[in-house]
């Protein structure tokens, strides 16, 4: 038995995504372009969750991902159960491995975001029947990059070849859309991030060896100078993480140099704005841009349900076979 599928005469394939790592190539490119189906129509009305129940945990807080997934489950025909951070006995001490073995007996499908690492999400997911979906932790957003790269294939047609800047953090955001386009030939992935606020060496590591296999690019600086001209996509997040705050209490000011401002725009002019939101006009990003004529960070936002309803999908069976789980 692994943890990213248990196959069973009487279910489908259960699957699991807690990290975009959690996918082989193929089910990576899979993902994207189901999800861009779904944007564009072209994935008819399937409702493959028909019967189903959605449990739908969130003890941070959520907007946009928490709305996709709900809207995205009773889209494909499943129920869902809501639940907040005060409501599940892991407050009063049940273990994780515990409380994932109870849900799948009642749940197809657990839907989570949480503050922790994916530890917890793992035990979760040590059980035959309910899928497991990281619907952000706090070392990874696999869910995000999945809808910006979704994002990125409805618009250009291709994920390979991409020229994408991302300035700012190198938070859970930045970890996963590292860990997913440099998964695509021929791709070039440029971090400008703050001294001390860049990739962790662990992520780094992955990515850059994803690169290596794919006949990618990822580099990442600590400054904004020398930025790279003729970029598909300029990338931004928010300066404060969800649930997160900042021991330097100086931090603005180092963050500051990496504003988003028009003048990006000066040896890119064809290039896309995303953020995936919510946004802070006038910190990581001025309002000039998140609502000028080369942002598609709304589109962007909508597709947040596309790319959840092909997760679901996915999860319950649905599209290429399951990878073996990464050590």
């Amino acid at each position: 038995m692994t943890s990213t599928e248990v196959r069973r005469a009487d279910r489908p394939a259960i699957r699991h995504l807690i990290s975009i790592d959690d996918l082989r190539d193929d089910e990576l490119t899979a993902l994207v372009t189901r999800g861009a189906a779904f944007s564009s129509g072209a994935a008819g009305r399937p409702r493959p969750l028909e019967g189903a129940v959605a449990g739908i945990y969130f003890s941070r807080t959520s907007t946009r991902t928490r709305t996709a997934f709900s809207s995205g489950a009773l889209r494909l025909g499943a129920q869902i159960v809501a639940y907040g951070p005060g409501d599940l006995q892991l407050n009063t001490g049940e273990t994780s491995e515990d409380t994932g073995r109870v849900m799948s007996r009642m749940l197809d499908v657990l839907v989570a975001r949480t503050a922790g690492d994916p530890a917890e999400m793992r035990a979760w997911a040590a059980q035959s029947r309910m899928s497991v979906v990281n619907a952000m932790s706090a070392d990874e957003h696999p869910t995000q990059a999945l809808t910006d790269l979704t994002t990125l294939y409805g618009r250009f047609g291709r994920i390979e070849g991409l020229r994408v800047l991302y300035a700012g953090e190198g938070n859970n955001t930045a970890a996963a859309l590292a860990l997913a386009l440099t998964r695509f030939p021929g791709v070039e992935f440029e971090l400008r991030t703050p001294p001390g606020y860049g990739l962790t060496a662990s992520v780094r590591r992955r990515a850059e060896a994803h690169a290596a296999r794919h006949g990618a690019v990822l580099r990442e600086r600590h400054d904004m100078a020398d930025l790279p001209a003729g970029l598909d996509a300029v990338y931004t997040t928010r300066w404060q993480t969800t649930g997160t705050s900042k021991p330097d209490p100086h931090w603005r000011t180092v963050f500051a140099p990496f504003r988003v401002t028009a003048a990006l725009w000066a040896g890119s002019p064809k290039a896309v704005f995303l953020h995936d939101l919510p946004a802070h006009r006038g910190e990581e990003v001025t309002a000039e841009v998140l609502d000028g004529p080369a942002s598609i960070a709304f589109d962007q936002a909508e597709n947040k349900l596309h790319s959840a309803m092909a997760v679901l999908e996915w999860c319950r069976g649905q599209g290429p076979a399951p990878a073996e789980p990464h050590p």
